[in-house]
């Protein structure tokens, strides 16, 4: 998994390149509560444009983000999913509380 970021005032930019699965969890997880540790952050953009596959490991990974953006009164938005990424947020009901563009 390829991590890309950028941070401008209160909102940062992350591009995710590669899968997201069982295999990249930890590893991403670690490098974006890195990035989150800088409580000036509110607002976090994930740019899933590169994803190739994602599972439910993933899902845990951004749920988990947004979670702690929550907490801070911050939001999270995704952008850029594979048709396939897309279904799998659909169905697991994520859009409900995570926005999309």
């Amino acid at each position: 998994m390829e991590i890309n970021a950028s941070k401008r005032g209160p909102r940062l930019h992350v591009k995710l390149s590669g899968e997201l699965d069982h295999h990249s969890a930890e590893q991403t997880r670690n490098m974006l509560d890195t990035l989150l540790k800088d409580i000036t952050v509110r607002d976090l953009t994930l740019d899933l444009s590169g994803v190739t596959f994602m599972d439910s490991a993933g899902l845990g990974v951004i749920l988990g983000r947004y979670r702690i953006l929550s907490m801070r009164g911050g939001h999270l938005t995704v952008s850029g999913m594979s048709g396939a990424i897309d279904k799998i947020f659909r169905m697991s009901g994520v859009y409900a509380i995570v926005d999309r563009v």
